[in-house]
């Protein structure tokens, strides 16, 4: 990929969870299956295989929808333990060829292969190495990107699934850049994208040349790293071991929330993200938080510690809504709102309702 340029891969499990129920019971195989909560209570989808896709079943969607789209869907509670022991395998299979491997949950992970153990100049061959090798050992399939840093690699990775190889050289990353649209951008998800829209953003490299001011009020503190991406440049550094401190979701709205219905709506929607993220690291959290920005850009938080840590979307929403009573919102307009979780661990047991992160889409 050149000399002096770095040469990272990101690699991702196929549906990953929903894989492994399928490559352990065989009648699974071939099938529509996800994998979430009872559709009788408030369970959603944490992962769903592709034949589930097809019928429109997508992550962190309510299991009882899931199933009206698709009757003849096979549902299977998520086993964690079982979920981070074949993910110590594949990690063990990254770590074989560098120490700089840094795990994002348990089925995606950066490396960066500048130097590597197998001697190995072309990023791409350490690429197929790896997809060969997961295989081998796991029966499953990853799909991998190939690109000279982390934002481009994690966008090729999810170029080709299943089982994808995509790789970007540097003389090929602006014409890549200029097909993807706003919403390939790190931390820009639909809500975001529509902002974007609306102040004539289509595509991500219409950031390049977006007014700074109207840019800065759609996204406050996110456009000058907006900018940066749009020209492919992100300098952050593939690294190992890297431990979660906290997980949030927030969002700043075009116009302000008047109704406190809407505002707890938001709530509830942003502590979805949440949980599906923190269930998808297999992590649980015992604080929660929220944020409230009023019109003048008052900013307060509130957060409430319980000694049972969870990954629930149920109980750290009751919880988040309860934070929302402790303050102005309803009272006031809000022009922005966020939930976060701190305190976070190992989850130790299955949890019947979490859902796959939704953010990038699922894998």
């Amino acid at each position: 990929m050149g000399d002096g340029l770095r040469k990272i891969i990101h690699l991702d499990m196929d549906a990953f969870y929903a894989s492994v129920e399928q490559r352990d019971d065989p009648s699974l195989r071939g099938k529509p299956v996800a994998v979430g909560g009872s559709p009788e209570g408030r369970g959603v989808v944490a992962a769903c295989s592709y034949e589930a896709r097809k019928f429109g079943v997508r992550s962190a969607m309510p299991m009882a929808r899931a199933l009206r789209l698709c009757p003849g869907l096979a549902i299977v509670r998520p086993n964690f333990n079982k979920y981070r022991e074949v993910s110590g395998q594949v990690m063990a299979i990254l770590r074989s060829v560098t120490p700089l491997v840094e795990p994002l949950s348990l089925d995606e992970a950066y490396l960066d292969v500048t130097e590597n153990s197998l001697r190995e100049p072309l990023a791409m061959e350490v690429a197929k190495y790896l997809k060969r090798r997961i295989l081998q050992k796991t029966s499953l399939t990853a799909s991998a990107g190939v690109a000279p840093n982390k934002f481009l690699a994690k966008i090729a990775s999810g170029w080709k699934k299943p089982d994808g190889l995509t790789v970007i050289a540097p003389e090929h990353m602006e014409a890549f850049l200029q097909k993807l649209p706003v919403e390939a951008l790190w931390g820009v998800g639909p809500v975001t994208a529509n902002k974007l829209r609306a102040i004539g953003i289509e595509k991500l490299v219409d950031v390049r040349a977006a007014d700074e001011e109207k840019l800065r009020r759609t996204v406050g503190s996110l456009a000058d790293w907006l900018k940066r991406l749009s020209r492919g440049d992100d300098p952050r550094k593939v690294t190992p071991n890297r431990p979660w401190k906290s997980i949030s979701a927030e969002d700043t709205y075009p116009e302000d929330l008047t109704e406190l219905k809407e505002m707890r709506a938001e709530i509830e929607r942003l502590t979805k993200r949440v949980a599906a993220s923190v269930a998808k690291k297999g992590l649980v959290a015992r604080t929660v938080t929220i944020k409230v920005r009023y019109p003048n850009f008052t900013t307060v938080t509130r957060s409430h510690t319980d000694e049972a840590p969870t990954a629930e979307a149920k109980r750290i929403t009751e919880r988040a809504l309860a934070l929302l009573e402790r303050t102005d919102a309803g009272k006031r307009p809000v022009r922005l709102l966020g939930v976060g979780v701190h305190g976070l661990s190992a989850a130790s047991q299955p949890l019947p309702s979490v859902a796959a992160l939704p953010f990038d889409g699922e894998a």
